[in-house]
């Protein structure tokens, strides 16, 4: 997992030295890792709160931009009664970690004085990190993606706009979040 973040750290790093960024942070609902059943290993997995998600991205051509993000969530099993023999009853309450990183493309297709429209790709990974009561903690890979056809962005002040997004994968169903431009 250090190895991911050190590579996520130099892509962005690397994308300091170019012209015009943004920077964007989001909250997500109801994600991949609910739906797909990122964290073999452990049943009965409540679903997450969502994700908090934090992207870079740079232009590459008039209308696309390309830039990592990453993204974090979590969830607990519920809690049970394990007897260990010779100590008594233990709350096994465990927690899973989803740490996702992804490589993103957006473009966008259409734009009025008041709003953008535009879609978002992302492909990645997500390392559910299990976190189980009493035991090792142990990671996971997982395939990560995430489609949005439909996103709609609307700048409230020069370089500062607010976003939606609607789509699926490891972002969120549904997207919330501001971005900046610099």
């Amino acid at each position: 997992m250090k190895k991911l973040f050190i590579a996520l750290f130099m892509a962005a790093a690397a994308a300091v030295g170019a012209q015009a960024q943004e920077i964007t942070v989001s909250y997500g609902a109801y994600t991949q890792m609910d739906a797909m059943n990122c964290h073999k290993g452990f049943s009965d997995v409540n679903t997450a709160w969502g994700g908090v998600n934090f992207g870079l991205y740079i232009p590459v051509v008039e209308g696309v931009k390309v830039g990592p993000s990453y993204s974090y969530s979590s969830a607990f099993t519920p809690a049970s009664e394990y007897e260990i023999p010779g100590l008594g009853a233990y709350d096994l309450k465990s927690k899973v970690g989803y740490h996702t990183i992804l490589l993103n493309v957006k473009a966008d297709y259409y734009k009025n004085a008041i709003v953008k429209l535009y879609g978002h790709v992302g492909v990645g990974a997500v390392i559910s990190h299990m976190m189980p009561k009493y035991l090792e903690s142990y990671n996971k890979g997982y395939f990560a993606f995430q489609i949005s056809p439909i996103g709609a962005e609307v700048e409230f002040m020069p370089n500062a706009a607010i976003f939606g997004e609607l789509g699926f994968g490891a972002q969120g169903l549904i997207q919330v979040g501001a971005k900046y431009s610099f």
